[in-house]
């Protein structure tokens, strides 16, 4: 809420009463704009959403590792191979 408030205050200083208008206006529509919903979520609904919301996640941070992990293995191991070598000369 403190963002919101912060969001507001700004609007209001530089005294541009349009934005105003439509920030308090998408506000409106996205956060205060109930309506009934009738439907129901039952336990194997609800436990599939919450285990395909952790493998999608799961899944980015998994790339993202293998992006940074591969690249860095194949330095360590040309490092490694170049160290073999400097102790097979001497």
């Amino acid at each position: 809420m403190k963002f919101i408030n912060a969001l507001v205050v700004k609007l209001v200083d530089t005294k541009d009463l349009k934005s105003l208008v439509y920030f308090l206006s998408l506000f409106n529509i996205f956060f205060l704009n109930f309506s009934p919903v009738h439907a129901y979520v039952g336990p194997g609904m609800g436990g599939g959403l919450i285990a395909a919301t952790l493998g999608i996640i799961l899944a980015i941070f998994a790339a993202l590792f293998a992006i940074v992990w591969f690249p860095f293995k194949r330095f360590l191991k040309k490092r490694k191979n170049n160290r073999d070598n400097e102790n097979k000369k001497i």
